[in-house]
């Protein structure tokens, strides 16, 4: 069976002015590597505190380390990479405080879009959706980490795509990105399978149109997702922590 990709997001960059058709651009490659890193994150290939060798990164996408230097200044804008003096680029590391932010905003973001899409959302756009979460249950019943975890992440901008609004989807796209980092760092034994769950049911929703249970389903299926991260300190104090 074929592996589910993760639609991507960011449109590709033009080719500079003066570049050779199939030749890649600086701008092309710089492009790439970004969009290698951020996938490998949500992936979770990459793990939080992974160092990330320019040197190494350039042999591996045949390119210069200035263009490296300039794909990992994008990943540290969108807070996915953190640049450190004399120490290199590492995959960020979120803070507690972070992870809450990053729930919050989307918790508000998500639960108005859905409450919107309910007016909106066609009859096609409801046998996309049933067919994404096809795609969700089979990733998790043949236990497809990579797989389902790109699959659940998507389901989110595909919502944001649904209605038209691009600017949405990337800021979506961004805070899913940063939210498996988080996950990586914090998350329990969170179940990926009551997650496809509930996404089943925020599309029921929608294809009632009901508005204020598709709102309420969002909210309630973020809350869960945040708290099966361990964002609590697991021994509060160092004398708990070294057990003496």
């Amino acid at each position: 069976m074929p592996r589910p990709t993760l639609k991507v997001i960011r449109p590709a960059p033009r080719p500079a002015r003066g570049a050779r058709a199939g030749e890649p651009d600086a701008a092309t490659s710089t492009w790439r590597i970004v969009e290698a890193i951020t996938t490998a994150i949500v992936e979770r290939r990459l793990m939080p505190g992974t160092k990330l060798a320019e040197q190494k990164i350039a042999d591996i996408f045949s390119v210069s380390r200035t263009v490296v230097r300039q794909a990992l200044n994008q990943l540290s804008r969108d807070r996915l990479v953190t640049l450190e003096p004399a120490r290199g680029a590492f995959v960020a590391q979120p803070s507690v405080q972070e992870a809450q932010q990053v729930f919050a905003v989307r918790r508000m973001l998500e639960a108005a879009m859905v409450k919107q899409l309910c007016a909106s959302i066609t009859d096609e756009q409801l046998a996309g959706l049933r067919r994404h979460l096809k795609s969700e249950r089979e990733a998790v019943a043949r236990t497809d980490v990579s797989g389902r975890t790109r699959l659940l992440a998507d389901f989110h901008v595909v919502l944001a795509r649904l209605m038209g609004n691009e600017v949405l989807a990337q800021l979506l796209a961004d805070l899913l990105s940063r939210s498996s980092l988080i996950s990586l760092m914090y998350q329990s034994s969170h179940s990926a399978e009551h997650s496809q769950d509930e996404h089943a049911r925020i599309v029921d929703a929608l294809e009632q149109r009901d508005a204020r249970a598709a709102q309420r389903l969002m909210e309630s299926h973020l809350a869960n997702v945040e708290q099966n991260l361990r964002l609590d300190p697991r021994f509060p104090d160092l004398e708990s922590a070294l057990n003496v």
